[in-house]
């Protein structure tokens, strides 16, 4: 085997909790995976080229770059690693979604990443990795409200796939998280403490008072990063969070997000709010049972939640506060800075 590129910025091979990684990116071990796998439908062998370390959380989950050659092309591979143990749950529904409308022919232009294999050794699975444009950057662009309409469809489209999950989602899910995640923000900056319980107190009662829909398939974690564009046609990513639970959190999750991008790229909360009105709309009309009460509300819960994710990165630390007024101008929350 001629040398082959291994590029691991993480040093993940001495990670305890993943000792198969260093396996994952030992060349002649992959590639002899690579060998008993049926990754492909014809008999041409592929040959290894590089490896890659994308993306890491120590002792918990890898992501990891296969450049191969397949029929003189060379493709890329996306490995999905975990530390608790092969995900076979996500590579199945990758599966289903592939073979019932959302692969690469699929006449509406809503697609997933085709799925390659697993392999157990390295409690890994493997899917084709995608060459296209995060919807993130493309939003803010003149084509950014067509745009926000097809994401809305592939949303839809998702909810309607009739893929049972092995688990779900609830309001009371979604609170319990924001309760928790907004426990560590008191802890970062003990000053927010009063005005973090009085906005918990009213996201509470919002809850309560959304009313509950039809449930389906959802993916739970739907924002624009999901959403990658390959030409005309969109691919949904990231489904290992699917779940049952109501279709309205990921529409609202999706337009928080673009609410948080215009505040924190654009200075302004609204300046993108003809995108989110664009999905809303698109989405409403799609489904008999969505309402943008429910929408709303599950984005002002998804932005609260935004006030600890805030914390997380240095460049956004800044808008920590923003964020907690804009949710409690959201909540008509009172606010008396202690």
């Amino acid at each position: 085997m001629s040398a082959i590129s291994v590029i691991d910025p993480f040093n993940v091979v001495h990670d305890a909790k993943m000792p198969f990684l260093a396996q994952a990116l030992h060349p002649e071990v992959v590639q002899q995976q690579f060998d008993r796998l049926s990754l492909w439908q014809n008999t041409h062998p592929v040959e290894l080229q590089a490896i890659r370390v994308i993306r890491y959380k120590p002792g918990r989950r890898c992501l990891i770059e296969y450049d191969v050659v397949e029929n003189q092309s060379v493709v890329t591979l996306i490995g999905k690693a975990r530390a608790k143990g092969l995900d076979h749950c996500s590579f199945r529904l990758l599966q289903l979604l592939w073979h019932n409308g959302f692969d690469r022919d699929s006449c509406d232009r809503i697609s997933v990443p085709e799925p390659i294999g697993v392999i157990p050794q390295l409690q890994m699975w493997l899917q084709r990795k995608i060459a296209g444009t995060v919807t993130t950057n493309l939003l803010p662009q003149s084509s950014g409200i067509a745009l926000s309409q097809q994401i809305a469809q592939a949303a839809y489209k998702l909810h309607q796939a009739n893929i049972v999950p092995r688990r779900s989602h609830t309001m009371a899910d979604e609170l319990q998280i924001l309760r928790d995640r907004l426990g560590k923000v008191v802890q970062l900056y003990p000053h927010l403490s009063q005005r973090i319980e009085r906005l918990l107190m009213a996201c509470d009662r919002l809850g309560a008072a959304t009313p509950e829909l039809d449930n389906s398939g959802i993916h739970r974690d739907f924002y624009p990063d999901q959403v990658l564009v390959a030409g005309d046609r969109i691919y949904l990513l990231d489904l290992d969070l699917y779940c049952i639970g109501t279709p309205s959190l990921d529409i609202g999750n999706f337009i928080a997000h673009v609410t948080e991008q215009s505040l924190r790229t654009l200075g302004n909360a609204d300046a993108l709010i003809d995108r989110e009105e664009a999905a809303i709309a698109e989405f409403t009309r799609l489904s008999s049972s969505a309402t943008r009460v429910a929408i709303q509300a599950y984005k002002t819960l998804s932005l609260a939640r935004h006030i600890y994710i805030s914390t997380l990165f240095p460049e956004r630390q800044r808008f920590t506060e923003t964020l907690l007024e804009l949710c409690e101008q959201r909540l008509c929350v009172a606010c008396h800075c202690v």
